[in-house]
């Protein structure tokens, strides 16, 4: 009777897991940045920043393949260290942004590559211009956050964009084209 009740307790937990689905997480904005650089005339490297933006990721840690993600934050939340620059930024030499441009990223699918990497696919609107682009991501951990008492995670990722392909080439070549990004996040599961 007792083999007969641990194979049924081992059955109901495979059939459990094997129905486990994705989990909502929502981002912590005070901690999680986007970085971006590029070249300045081959005299420096510059670099902004946004943080503070909102955005949710649908994880599942059994089959991350499974998990998506959805950011986006107002251009104009971008951060230059440097009033002029950033004036500069949203003029119309580059987004002419107003207060309701948005920049989104929406997951399109995910390959994962490793025990905790993978390559997310996914639309990025920027500029009012819609391209494909790959992260090259990482996840940093999970577990339960000490001071919040609830599952949360973190990831960083990477990967370059071509300015020019969103309307923002001004200046190309001299400033670069190419413009770096590097992401880290925070999420902590939804109630």
């Amino acid at each position: 009777m007792k083999k007969i009740l641990l194979a049924a307790a081992l059955i109901g937990t495979a059939a459990t897991s094997a129905f486990a689905a994705p989990e909502k997480y929502t981002l912590d904005s005070s901690h999680s940045q986007i970085l971006f650089n590029y070249n300045h005339l081959g005299f420096s490297t510059t670099y902004g920043m946004f943080s503070g933006f909102e955005g949710e990721i649908m994880f599942d840690q059994e089959d991350p393949a499974n998990s998506s993600v959805t950011v986006s934050m107002p251009a104009n939340s971008m951060l230059t260290g440097w009033e002029a620059r950033f004036n500069h930024f949203m003029s119309d030499d580059f987004f002419g942004a107003t207060d309701e441009e948005m920049v989104t990223f929406t997951s399109t699918g995910i390959e994962v590559t490793g025990d905790d990497t993978a390559l997310i696919t996914g639309d990025l609107t920027l500029n009012g211009v819609t391209k494909s682009v790959v992260l090259d991501a990482k996840l940093n951990q999970t577990g339960e956050h000490p001071m919040a008492k609830k599952p949360w995670a973190g990831f960083d990722a990477t990967t370059t964009l071509v300015r020019s392909e969103y309307e923002l080439g001004q200046f190309a070549p001299y400033v670069s084209d190419e413009v770096e990004v590097h992401i880290s996040v925070e999420a902590m599961k939804a109630e």
